[in-house]
């Protein structure tokens, strides 16, 4: 299933690039082409961060990647409870 994704993400930003550039080249007076090439880009886009963060969530679930760092918060409420006293 990674594979599938990490195929769909490469896809998916390809698209958005593509139309992207077409979207931004397209001739003003052509308003349809380029509303069709930015809604493209807009979808592929899309598609792209959500297989991006899919991945991410993917590979740290298996240990590939290491996760992220998360601060250790216990000692916040220490810190409050002393000086509240």
């Amino acid at each position: 299933m990674p594979k599938l994704v990490a195929i769909l993400n490469v896809i998916a930003w390809s698209g958005f690039w593509a139309f992207g550039f077409l979207a931004l080249t397209a001739d003003p007076a052509n308003g349809r082409q380029m509303t069709i090439a930015a809604v493209l880009a807009a979808l592929g886009a899309a598609a792209g961060i959500w297989a991006y963060f899919h991945l991410v969530r993917t590979s740290e679930r298996t240990g590939y990647a290491k996760s992220r760092n998360r601060a250790d918060r216990s000692h916040l409420e220490k810190e409050y409870n002393e000086e509240t006293a």
